[in-house]
């Protein structure tokens, strides 16, 4: 009897040998994205900001965030980052030789967003172009995502 168990062993070892192994799981199928700064920033935001700050006393960069107004819902607020009152919840953004600090409750509007300078014959301001808005009023001072 012993030796019967032990054949009906073997016999099962040989079957479970050959019988075909699953696929090798490939593991998590998450790509993974080179990061990119939520915001970027052209030539010339840049050079008009290095222009800006070097008239601030105490001031490091400029500061990005979100306000509701305007007639379409959001407008985008610049402001001087001072060295001294710098929000440590802010998120840092550096290009081109300038420092963007933008406010966290702002980041999920501002995510892919271009700052750019532009000039033309009635105007000189900061534009922002950014894929994620659905509209914009017709004077261009506020959006909506």
């Amino acid at each position: 009897a012993a030796a019967a168990e032990t054949a009906a062993a073997a016999a099962a070892d040989e079957v479970a040998a050959e019988a075909p192994r699953p696929p090798p799981r490939k593991g998590n199928r998450r790509r993974i994205l080179e990061e990119k700064a939520p915001l970027t920033i052209s030539q010339s935001a840049a050079e008009k900001v290095v222009g800006m700050l070097a008239g601030k006393e105490g001031a490091v960069g400029v500061r990005l965030g979100v306000k509701k107004r305007g007639c379409n819902g959001m407008s985008y607020v610049l402001d001087y980052a001072m060295g001294d009152s710098l929000d440590p919840k802010d998120i840092k953004v550096a290009d081109k030789g300038i420092e963007v600090y933008i406010e966290p409750g702002a980041m999920f509007h501002i995510v892919g967003t271009e700052m750019d300078w532009e000039e033309d014959a009635l105007s000189a301001e900061f534009t922002f172009h950014n894929p994620n808005e659905k509209g914009r009023c017709g004077c261009g001072e506020s959006f909506n995502i």
